[in-house]
């Protein structure tokens, strides 16, 4: 009897890979988890294999000098064989043979953060194009990719929502068309330093696309025409662009861009009182609009924004010259939610007509610093 019930004697260590990983995944708490690992060597192979998330930063700071190269990752990736969200930056060792196990491993990844890989070229994503079907978030600023590599990863990860391009020198409107017209819940698109784009790609873009970063580009008014066509860009970013063209902006303010909430015209010095005007009638939904160090807006010309942007909760008018404590006044009597005004280097605008401002409404501020950046929490995926 009793050798019969060694043979037939077992434990976890038994069971199958599948129903290790049921059990893993039923583990609620941190130390549980950590637990199941220190167990034994194939439990912790388990909880590896588990991870859903994974951050790599090459750090060359002493006393660390940890440097990821295309080897490291490769083994990183066959070690975390279910990631869903995997973020490797800033690792300038690694190259495309580093990210050649994501054909194997993934399958399930839905967002890839690779932002300042400098030596990844369009081999690199065509190991992303054929091994991560189920994207929707992807980053590859500062790559060395081309359209060709933007149009094999479009063709292939049709479910992108998110793309991050800033600074991809050598993408043009041919890589745009393929992206807006394979992947048609594309939501989040930042293309900014882009210089080869003159926005001819987004002819028919999908309504779906509610956030474009497009800064420091030398975009055509027929361009930034095709950038509105989808009518859902609920944030813009045109900072620091060069405009092409006659119309420039006459689109924005034509109804193209009705649901814009944000709006960054950082040191956009083609922006006149006309242009205010313009959008200021045009987009009535407008909660934000930096227009900062624009240096051709008038005296006159920033009484538009209170009579028609009654949503107005942030103005920036940092260096403007021409803002004064009358139109101060005036917007803040005009714009009930108007709360923050941003305005350093204003010296028209008075001690007086600040205060004035503060206390027409309960909660109101002026800021004394300049704001960079104005891009909404909403507008971006939040990274790991």
């Amino acid at each position: 009897m009793e050798v019969g019930l060694k043979h037939h004697r077992s434990s976890i260590t038994h069971l199958s890979d599948d129903s290790l990983y049921l059990i893993f995944e039923k583990l609620d708490t941190k130390l549980d988890r950590e637990s199941f690992a220190l167990t034994c060597h194939h439990f912790l192979d388990i909880q590896n294999s588990s991870l859903k998330c994974l951050k790599i930063d090459s750090v060359r700071r002493p006393p660390f000098n940890q440097i990821i190269d295309s080897s490291m990752l490769n083994k990183l990736l066959n070690r975390f064989r279910q990631l869903e969200s995997l973020s490797v930056h800033p690792c300038m060792d690694v190259t495309d043979l580093g990210l050649s196990q994501l054909q194997n491993y993934g399958s399930k990844l839905h967002s890839l953060y690779l932002d300042d890989l400098f030596n990844v070229t369009n081999k690199g994503i065509s190991y992303i194009a054929s091994g991560c079907p189920l994207l929707s978030v992807i980053s590859i600023c500062f790559c060395k990719i081309t359209d060709t590599g933007l149009i094999k990863l479009s063709k292939s990860c049709k479910y992108l929502k998110e793309v991050g391009l800033f600074k991809c020198s050598k993408i043009t409107d041919s890589g745009i068309r393929s992206l807006n017209k394979n992947c048609r819940q594309l939501r989040t698109l930042n293309i900014g330093m882009c210089h080869n784009i003159v926005g001819a790609g987004f002819q028919g873009c999908s309504p779906t696309l509610a956030c474009l970063k497009a800064d420091k580009c030398v975009l055509s008014s027929t361009g930034i025409t095709e950038m509105l066509s989808g009518g859902g860009l609920e944030y813009l970013n045109f900072g620091l662009i060069t405009c092409i063209g006659d119309n420039r902006l006459a689109a924005i303010g034509a109804g193209f861009a009705a649901n814009l909430k944000i709006l960054d015209f950082y040191k956009c010095n083609f922006v006149t009182d006309d242009v205010v005007l313009s959008i200021s009638k045009g987009c009535p939904l407008l909660q934000e609009w930096n227009l900062s160090h624009c240096d051709y807006i008038g005296t006159s010309g920033w009484y538009p924004i209170g009579l028609y942007c009654k949503n107005s909760e942030r103005l920036h008018v940092n260096g403007c010259y021409s803002f004064h404590n009358d139109a101060l006044l005036a917007l803040g009597n005009a714009c009930e939610r108007l709360l923050v005004v941003s305005m350093q280097n204003c010296p028209q605008a008075y001690a007086s007509g600040k205060n004035s401002f503060i206390a027409q409404k309960k909660g109101r501020m002026i800021l004394e610093n300049e704001v960079w950046l104005i891009t909404p929490h909403w507008a971006f995926a939040r990274r790991p």
